[in-house]
Formats: C-alpha cells, structure tokens, sequence
C-alpha cells in the first residue's frame, strides 16, 4: 500500500474529530489520548491488501480514565458520530474499523488486557507479569494529542526497555527453553524417528531461538506474524542470524541439516553474550550424541546464579494471555453472525 491509514486518520482527526471533540467535550478531550496504536498490523505500518479485508479503514485510538469512560465514553462517541461526514478522503466511515472511525476506551481497561497491570510496571515482578508480545500493542502506532501525559509517560517507559534484572531474567529463561525445550528435544525427536514432535520442537527452537536475539539487541519482540519483519531490522544479530534462520525453516532443508543450523543458531548467542560480558567465556563444548547441543542452558545456569535471590523463581510471563481473557468475553456476546462476518466466513453457496 502507497499510503498507510495512520496517515489518514492523523488528518482525519486533526482536520474533522478534534475540532467537534474540543467543542462539545472539551474537559474529557484535555484527559484523553488520542493517535493510532493497540492492535492490528496498521499500527506497525505493516498493512497490505490482505490485512484490510477485516477491522481496517480510518482508524482513532482513544483512552480516557476509567470512570470518564463508564460517564461519558458512549455519548461522545454517539455526538461525534452524528456530526461526521459519510467519507474522508474516499474512506467510508461507515465501514471502517469501528463504524465512525473512532475507538473509545478506558486507559486502565487497555492496560489490563495488554499488560494485565492497570498502572505501568513497578516491580520486577510485575516487569516479568508483561507478556513481551503485548508491549508493541503499548508502544506501536503514534501518540498525536495527551494532553495530561498519563499514556505518553507509560508508552515511555517501556520504551526505556526492562530494567537489567528483568533483561537478565528472561535472557536466562529463554536459553534454557530454547535449548532445553527446542534444541534438546529436536535431537531426541529425531533419534526416535518422531517427526510429529520434532516438527513442533523445531518450530518452538526457531521461535524462542530468534526471540532471544530480540532480547540480546534489547528490541521488544512483537507477535508472531510480525516477527519476521522485525527480525530482519535487529541492529546485530540480524546479519550474522538471517541466513541461519532463512534456510532452517525451508521445507527442504533436511532434518539433519535443520538440527546442524540450531547449533549454529546456538553458537551465535552464546558468542553474543560472552561478547557482552552476560556469561564467562568457556571452552568449546561438544555436540552429545544423544542430547544434542544443550549450550545455551550453560548461560541459563551462569545468569540464574548471579541474579537476586528473589529474582530467581520468578518465571516470565508470555503469550498474550490477558488479551485471550478480554477477547473470550468480547466473542462470548457478539451475535454470531456478525463474528462470522468479521471472520469473512459465507455460506459456501453465496460465494459461487
């Protein structure tokens, strides 16, 4: 696509929402923020022509305090509806990504099902509670109106990424899962002639594998569907991790060879954090014959043991489990139909 919505929906705020929200709310417009972020592939600038067949057209976050929204949320989306044009710039309001263009929420809500805080993180242990993937829902898109600052100052803080602890906490964890649970259990998968568990140790070890990289060149992995984007825009690790990667996960590429470019993948990580000054450097280790390369559990074991001692049995959250609370209660009161619409689902005899 030549032009991204977030584009749009700046002017389409700036020139048409802002105006009708400082004068018919102006005390909940000097609470609120207003831009683009949350979810969907259009906050990363990421949209393409199939991304826009489902939840896509102009397109304005907004967060307010909780009992602003419990107050006010549901007139002022309706005022501002009644006063808008039926298209902008040839988008139809009307079929766009909430009807008028205009999301409204509570702050605190956002957070919950992002983070499952209602505050930013003041702990470690709320730091570890933050599924990774959530914090680009926090961070993405743009910010063009906050006048009390709360969202920008959380936004802000996560951008100033974990406190050391925390990054030292999850690098330990994901070596031990990528080693342990990815590399460990490909090998003895494959020794079993077990291809059904190797396919999915495989795919575990490049997913955790890749996300450590994001966690040594200290970026925010994001979801799944985007990681590859991402990765390719790592600072370090990308040049050296690419190819590995491009060719590990060809369906071609042979398992013996699959399990060759994990070590390699391997070797890559613990070269980094011994460059780092994360672990110590060591000798060479060599390949067992019946586990595998279980390298990175040496650097699992040598940063467990430095941390705080409250630190270490803490577990770091991850997958996006606060939003699969929010979204069950979402899908659980929507008509049917119109969730399979958003799904593009049709009777098979309609689309003949």
């Amino acid at each position: 696509m030549t032009e991204s919505i977030i584009d749009v929906s700046r002017d389409f705020f700036n020139e048409i929402v802002k105006p009708i929200l400082e004068r018919e709310f102006p005390a909940e417009t000097a609470q609120a923020a207003f831009g683009v972020f949350g979810y969907g592939s259009e906050v990363l600038r990421l949209d393409d022509e199939y991304s826009s067949d489902h939840h896509w057209g102009l397109r304005i976050n907004a967060l307010v305090p909780e009992e602003i929204c419990q107050e006010r949320c549901d007139e002022i989306i309706q005022v501002v509806g009644a006063n808008l044009p039926a298209t902008y710039r040839g988008h139809p309001l009307r079929e766009g990504y909430t009807g008028i263009g205009l999301a409204m929420g509570s702050l605190e809500a956002f957070l919950r099902r992002t983070i499952g805080l209602n505050h930013a993180p003041e702990t470690y242990a709320e730091w570890l509670n933050v599924p990774e993937e959530e914090v680009q829902h926090l961070i993405g898109g743009e910010v063009w109106h906050d006048p009390s600052g709360r969202f920008s100052a959380i936004r802000q803080k996560f951008n100033a990424y974990y406190p050391e602890p925390v990054w030292l906490r999850r690098i330990a964890h994901w070596c031990r899962y990528f080693s342990g649970m990815g590399v460990y259990a490909v090998k003895r998968a494959l020794l079993r002639n077990n291809e059904l568990f190797a396919t999915i140790a495989f795919a575990r070890s490049i997913r955790l594998g890749v996300q450590l990289a994001f966690l040594l060149d200290k970026q925010y992995f994001p979801y799944d569907k985007w990681l590859l984007a991402y990765f390719e825009r790592l600072p370090r690790l990308a040049a050296p991790l690419h190819p590995i990667v491009a060719e590990a996960v060809h369906l071609s590429t042979p398992w013996e060879r699959k399990l060759e470019l994990l070590h390699q993948l391997s070797d890559v990580l613990d070269t980094t954090m011994v460059a780092d000054g994360l672990i110590a450097p060591h000798p060479k280790f060599a390949v067992s014959p019946t586990s595998g390369y279980r390298l990175l559990e040496h650097a699992y074991a040598q940063i467990l043991q430095g941390l705080p001692a409250d630190l270490i049995p803490l577990v770091p959250v991850w997958d996006q489990i606060y939003l699969e609370q929010f979204h069950s209660g979402y899908v659980a009161g929507l008509d049917l139909a119109a969730w399979d619409k958003l799904l593009n689902l049709e009777a098979a005899e309609e689309m003949q």
